[in-house]
């Protein structure tokens, strides 16, 4: 049983590193923010192997759903006409900016690595999983305004690129 542990660990490593190259290196948004719906997708996956699944959920529901569903709308709705962002006259990246980000992406991941390898962590003890009830009278009590703010932030979101494309469809 560890073994598949292991193997499906590796699988939403694998989801996560591939989706976040992909939205990264992806010069089409579209395709980028399906990258970036990949990774949201392995990070939901490494929810469940953590044994919490109602965090694995909530990562679905809120992150792969509707934020993504509201950068899409950002996207559709601020997108420039064809041919005026200078799409097609875009040259290739030079070989030293790409050796570069290269080199600024791996720097971290070795000096954890290294840091990891050096000191391991001794493995914790889980308490039991919060009952939800005990989770929604959490949410609905002392939390109850960072709870209503996230819904606002994702309203002010929706609203501003809404405004920015009536602005740019009215200005052309």
């Amino acid at each position: 049983m560890e073994q598949l542990a292991y193997v499906a660990y590796a699988f939403y490593l694998v989801l996560i590193l591939i989706g976040a190259f992909a939205a990264v290196r992806c010069r089409n948004l579209v395709r980028a923010l399906l990258g970036l719906i990949m990774t949201l997708f392995g990070v939901a996956g490494m929810y469940f192997l953590m044994a919490a699944p109602f965090m694995a959920l909530m990562q679905i529901l809120i992150y792969v759903g509707a934020v993504s569903v509201l950068i899409f709308f950002a996207i559709m709705l601020t997108r420039a006409p064809a041919g005026e962002a200078g799409e097609e006259d875009r040259k290739p990246r030079p070989v030293v900016r790409l050796v570069l980000a290269a080199f600024a992406g791996l720097c971290p991941a070795v000096i954890l690595a290294a840091v990891l390898l050096a000191k391991t962590p001794q493995a914790l003890h889980l308490k039991p999983e919060l009952p939800l009830a005990r989770l929604g009278q959490m949410l609905t009590g002392p939390y109850v305004l960072a709870f209503e703010l996230i819904s606002v932030v994702l309203l002010a979101a929706m609203a501003g690129a809404v405004v920015l494309g009536f602005e740019r469809r009215k200005g052309a």
